[in-house]
C-alpha cells in the first residue's frame, strides 16, 4: 500500500503502554513460558538488541524483529497477534 505520495505506508502496533512496532519488522511473538526464550532474553540483556517496553510491568510476550531486536511486551501473545492481524487485514497485507 502506498501513500499518494509514491512512498510506501509505515504500519504500526501497538505493543502496550503507549509503545509501537513497526508491523513489517515482526518476524515472531512468542510467550515467555519456554527455557530457550528466556535463555535469548538473558544473552541480550548487556547489548542493544534488547527493548524492554513493559514500563514496569511483568513480561507476558517477546517480540522477535527482522532485524534481531527483541522487545518485551506486557501484552499476552495473543492479543499481540490479534493487533497484528487487524493491522494487516484478513489477507495478511
Amino acid at each position: 500500500m502506498s501513500k499518494p505520495n509514491g512512498r510506501p505506508s509505515t504500519h504500526l502496533v501497538n505493543v502496550g503502554h503507549g509503545n509501537v512496532v513497526v508491523a513489517e519488522q515482526i518476524v515472531a511473538i512468542v510467550g515467555l513460558d519456554s527455557l530457550p526464550v528466556k535463555r535469548l532474553i538473558e544473552s541480550a540483556k548487556g547489548s542493544t538488541k534488547l527493548v524492554d517496553a513493559t514500563n514496569g510491568r511483568r513480561t507476558r510476550a517477546v517480540i522477535v524483529t527482522g532485524s534481531d531486536h527483541l522487545i518485551l511486551s506486557s501484552l499476552e501473545p495473543a492479543t499481540l497477534a490479534q493487533r497484528l492481524a487487524t493491522d494487516r487485514g484478513p489477507a495478511g497485507d
